[in-house]
Order: structure tokens, then C-alpha cells, then sequence
């Protein structure tokens, strides 16, 4: 079984947490701009029938699987532990399908997980926070600042593109339309000359009578 989220991140992190059984998986889907750094972590516990509560199970394996929506290109797959991180780049602007699932796969299995997922998408907090450790305090801020600038100059190109996108298609209707109302006017005109040629030769025939 598979659900799908669509979620929408701007250089922000979301966190949020979701429930599993075995054989599910739960896509999001996250559209995203040209060459932006997506960082996630998760972490993932079982239901325990003999304490009645979530517990960590070192068996417990969650596969990871992003690809863009429109290419299908596999950015991430991985089989990693209950807790892990995982890091990517979009090649292209568009949806990304971030998909995640159980090593489980039995089909009579009652196993119910709980996960916990956290994304941040537009920078890499750990390498931010190694870059601090050896400059400055004024550097740091320029740093967040450039930082910043850059998020935002890929969000305008991608708004740029879809506008591109739009204005070429308004431009192609229209031009079918000019196209469609110049042959509707010669077809008008075309025939109003008939019905003036039909008429002189009715009023020349009757005429000549």
C-alpha cells in the first residue's frame, strides 16, 4: 500500500511524524527549484505488545527512495538503520517523490511503526554549523546572508521559468486565434463576393429579359 503527501517546503525545515504497517509505504511529494540541497533524518520505532509502548528494534530497516517525478531519476535509495539522515540535490525544477518504507515484507506481519521524519530543504544545518566553528562571528552572518541571497535567486529563476512556460503557451493561443479569425474573415469575405457575383448576374439576366 502506498499514500502519497504533497508537501511544500521555502528553505525551511518541517517536521512531522507518521505511522507504518508492513509492506506500506508513504510518499511526499515535494516541488522543489534547480539545484536546491534537501537534507532529511529520521527515526523510526515499533510498537511492543509487551511493554504497550514505541521502542527502538535494531532489526527494524527503512528503505529511502527519491526520485524526480518528471525524469524518474533515482536521486536517493538506500536500506539504512531505524535512525539515519539522507542528502540530495534536485538536477531539475519540479515535484520530487520522497518515498519511505519498512524491510518488513510479510504480508501477515501486525508490526506498527511509528516515524519520525525532519527535512530541511535550501541549506545543510551540519555544514553551516562546521563552517561556524572556524570563522568568525561577522563571517558567519555574511555566510547565512550569501546563504540566503542564493535560496532566493534559485526561487526567482524557477519563478522565472514558469512564467516562460506560461507566456509561451498564452502566445500560442493567441496565435491560433488570430489564425482562426483571419479565416473566418476570409471565408466572410469570400462569401459576400459570391453572393455580389450571384446578384450582378441575377439583375443582368432579368435585364436583358
Amino acid at each position: 500500500m502506498r499514500a502519497f503527501l504533497l508537501l511544500f517546503f521555502a528553505a525551511t525545515a518541517q517536521a512531522l511524524h507518521f505511522y507504518l504497517d508492513a509492506n506500506q509505504k508513504r510518499c511526499f511529494i515535494e516541488e522543489l527549484p534547480t539545484d536546491t540541497v534537501v537534507e532529511g533524518s529520521y527515526r523510526a520505532v515499533e510498537w511492543s505488545e509487551t511493554s504497550q509502548s514505541y521502542i527502538t528494534n535494531h532489526d527494524l530497516g527503512i528503505f529511502v527512495e527519491v526520485t524526480e517525478s518528471e525524469t524518474e531519476d533515482v536521486l536517493v535509495k538506500t536500506n539504512g538503520p531505524p535512525e539515519g539522515r539522507f542528502t540530495f540535490t534536485s538536477h531539475d525544477a519540479g515535484d520530487h517523490s520522497i518515498c519511505l518504507s519498512t524491510n518488513y515484507t510479510s504480508w501477515f506481519s501486525h508490526t506498527h511503526i511509528r516515524l519520525y521524519l525532519d527535512i530541511v530543504v535550501g541549506t545543510t544545518k551540519t555544514d553551516v554549523e562546521h563552517d561556524r566553528t572556524h570563522v568568525s562571528g561577522l563571517a558567519s552572518k555574511v555566510r547565512d546572508l550569501n546563504v540566503k541571497l542564493e535560496e532566493i535567486r534559485r526561487e526567482q529563476q524557477y519563478q522565472r521559468e514558469r512564467e516562460a512556460d506560461y507566456r509561451d503557451l498564452s502566445e500560442a493561443t493567441n496565435a491560433r486565434a488570430v489564425w482562426y479569425s483571419l479565416a473566418q474573415i476570409i471565408v466572410l469575405v469570400a462569401t459576400c463576393a459570391w453572393q455580389l457575383r450571384h446578384l450582378k448576374r441575377f439583375f443582368e439576366d432579368r435585364k436583358s429579359r
